[in-house]
């Protein structure tokens, strides 16, 4: 879609091109509320899930939340470009993501330089780093089994690493496998991405025009279309009605 085709309908970018900035991005109220609860998490550490079908914006979601942890002060983010890696290969990205020189082949050595690493971020920032994981179903039961011992400390009485895991549903899958249920009993916060609900879709088109739109000709049309929507699914709730998507 060129330039051309764009500014009749006041667009900015391309809406069904894969690289549309993070600004553009359009976070509903649901994923709001996700990424809220994560940032909250910080303090605490542990599991967080983001899945749903394939298409259903989850890497588009670790997008948001990578932006909104940029904002936050003293906030170390990794983000796992390679989850379908063995055990050696993960412990060599962590050491990239987060500045420890380690050697794979003593994986004793190289968990406690980590961890002692990620208590050091602690005790300076009081805040947990933070390790994006998108197509994490692709992660193999032993990786993620590591994983969880890895970020635990105290008897498992402490989590020293907050770990955001993106999946389709063969991740939700796995992690009903008996080596992964104390992982899955670990994940605090999660959200599933799925068919637009009713009231996102009637939040999106309440949004202010300068959020979504270049120009003015189509504000009145939008503020007409909000409302006959509302109106549209008042009355589907009723049964007097159908919404067409």
């Amino acid at each position: 879609m060129n330039r051309k085709l764009l500014t009749p309908y006041g667009l900015k970018f391309n809406p069904f091109s894969a690289q549309i900035p993070v600004e553009a991005l359009w976070s509903s109220p649901v994923i709001g509320q996700f990424c809220w609860r994560l940032e909250q998490q910080l303090g605490e550490g542990g599991f967080a899930l983001i899945s749903g079908v394939s298409g259903s914006g989850k890497s588009a979601t670790l997008r948001l939340l990578q932006s909104r942890l940029a904002n936050q002060r003293e906030v170390t983010v990794g983000v796992l470009s390679r989850p379908q890696a063995a055990l050696a290969d993960f412990y060599r990205e962590l050491g990239d993501l987060f500045g420890v020189p380690l050697r794979p082949h003593n994986r004793w050595a190289s968990a406690k330089a980590l961890r002692e690493r990620w208590l050091q971020h602690i005790d300076t920032s009081l805040v947990r780093p933070v390790l994006l994981v998108d197509e994490a179903q692709e992660m193999h039961a032993a990786v993620l089994s590591e994983l969880r011992l890895l970020t635990s400390a105290e008897l498992d009485s402490r989590s020293i690493l907050t770990v955001v895991l993106a999946g389709d549903d063969r991740l939700c899958t796995q992690l009903e496998l008996p080596e992964l249920v104390p992982l899955a009993s670990r994940i605090r916060t999660q959200t599933r991405n799925g068919g637009t609900r009713e009231l996102d879709y009637v939040a999106w088109l309440s949004m202010p025009k300068a959020t979504f739109t270049a120009s003015d000709p189509l504000v009145g049309p939008l503020q007409a279309l909000n409302l006959m929507s509302v109106g549209a699914i008042e009355k589907a709730k009723d049964g007097t009605s159908t919404v067409e998507p």
